[in-house]
């Protein structure tokens, strides 16, 4: 075996790197929308629609176990879309998955509901669901890369944060949809007016394929078919050769899922459930707290840069560990202000971890083998995580007579274990990557 350095090629001119950081940022974010759509309506209106029980917070378990279905299939997108990512190329995968996500959600509002095709409504809602989590396992990563691949060394985790911009833009896009449906009566809402953010797919979708398809491929990859180097199984290259990474990125995943799916989902029927408080007021509340995170994701990633991404990773999972406590206090308050400052301050308080994770994962794993085992290791945490994160979080709320207490223990292990992790895994020198092994 010999070594070469991955970062041999001469880094592309900003504006290129610009161009292709804000197309990562779009595609992504319209991929979001589409995936972050369903978790909003499994805490408005799903319960109702698909999985109707006497108890609405039995129906509500059983719409974010739906929610949930999702991310136990993205470990497998991440492997067969890693897999031909790392085979014949990122910006191929990137359309693949753009066009299977905006299938599925397109299809989600065109679905009949229990009241008409009975258990087969549930059935079908679940399988859509499952190909919407497939494309999400391998956009990810795919979206990450392209930007981070185009991006100067010392710049990477700037530019690479622009893929988790777009994540949060598209639950931004999706919570401005569901919200410009505030005005309309609750039963008009149940009718038809849940339908619309998810037929809204058909139109996003085409300017996601605009924009991916003028893309350049990534020059490691180029670099890697000019020297005959691809792999011809890189998912088993990367179990192999770095098991470690992949597990402790998981864990490091883990934490940050847990907290900000919990917000963004478990909050909408807490507060709306529970607290009584409008839809609309926190659906408002998180639309503030998107812009704020996508801000922060920016300021957070190129603090990362100059200071190293452990560092903020670290301080991040502390503040995800003590605010989980803090947020409930807060948004029990339930005046406006309260419920404002509580999602605000989640939102940016996630950014810490949110901002220079993409970066931090692509640099633990070499060229050859980068998109499948990045991918890996951040949907690992995914189902973990998010995945697990509302339907437990519901359960455990059940379980301790309805007391916030044990949400918030159940964030603070999470957020604990990313700690333990970041703490085995090594700071990669900003200026190269891990090295790429060729036969």
């Amino acid at each position: 075996m010999t070594e070469i350095n991955a970062t041999a090629a001469a880094a592309p001119r900003a504006s290129s790197v610009t161009r292709v950081a804000l197309a990562s940022c779009i595609g992504t974010a319209i991929e979001y929308y589409d995936y972050l759509a369903f978790g909003i309506a499994a805490a408005l209106i799903f319960n109702q629609l698909f999985f109707p029980a006497q108890d609405p917070l039995t129906g509500t378990l059983l719409a974010f176990a739906a929610f949930g279905t999702g991310f136990i299939v993205r470990p497998l997108g991440g492997i067969v879309i890693g897999h031909f990512g790392d085979r014949i190329g990122r910006k191929r995968m990137l359309v693949l998955t753009l066009l299977m996500m905006g299938g599925a959600t397109f299809l989600i509002g065109c679905l009949p509901t229990y009241g008409q095709i009975g258990v087969w409504a549930p059935i079908a809602l679940v399988v859509l669901r499952l190909i919407q989590g497939f494309s999400a396992g391998g956009e990810w990563a795919g979206a990450v890369l392209m930007a981070v691949e185009h991006a100067p060394p010392n710049r990477r985790g700037f530019y690479g944060s622009w893929a988790m911009l777009g994540i949060g833009m598209g639950g931004l896009l999706a919570l401005i949809a569901f919200g410009t449906l505030g005005g309309l009566d609750p039963q008009a809402f149940r009718d038809w007016g849940w339908r619309i953010p998810f037929l809204a797919s058909a139109i996003l979708i085409p300017v996601g394929l605009y924009i991916r398809l003028n893309l350049a491929e990534s020059p490691s990859f180029d670099e890697l078919r000019k020297r005959n180097a691809v792999l011809r199984v890189p998912i088993l290259n990367a179990i192999r050769d770095y098991p470690k990474a992949i597990l402790l990125t998981a864990g490091t995943n883990l934490g940050y899922n847990t907290f900000i799916y919990l917000v963004f989902t478990f909050t909408l029927t807490y507060a709306t459930q529970q607290l009584k408080l409008p839809r609309g007021l926190i659906l408002n509340a998180s639309m503030a707290g998107s812009v704020l995170q996508m801000l922060s994701v920016l300021v957070f990633a190129a603090i990362s840069d100059k200071i190293g991404r452990r560092p903020v990773l670290m301080f991040g999972a502390v503040a995800i560990a003590v605010y989980a406590f803090v947020f409930f206090r807060i948004l029990d308050i339930g005046t406006p202000v309260a419920v404002y400052v509580a999602i605000c301050l989640a939102y940016v308080v996630s950014a810490l971890m949110f901002g220079p994770i993409g970066a931090f994962f692509c640099e633990h794993f070499g060229t050859q083998v980068r998109y499948s085992g990045a991918s890996l290791g951040y949907q690992l945490g995914a189902v973990l995580g998010g995945g697990l994160a509302p339907t437990l979080a519901v359960a455990l709320y059940g379980l301790s007579d309805k007391q916030t207490w044990s949400v918030s223990l159940y964030v603070a292990i999470a957020a604990a274990i990313s700690l333990a992790c970041l703490l085995m895994l090594r700071e990669v020198p900003s200026r190269g990557w891990l090295e790429m092994r060729v036969a």
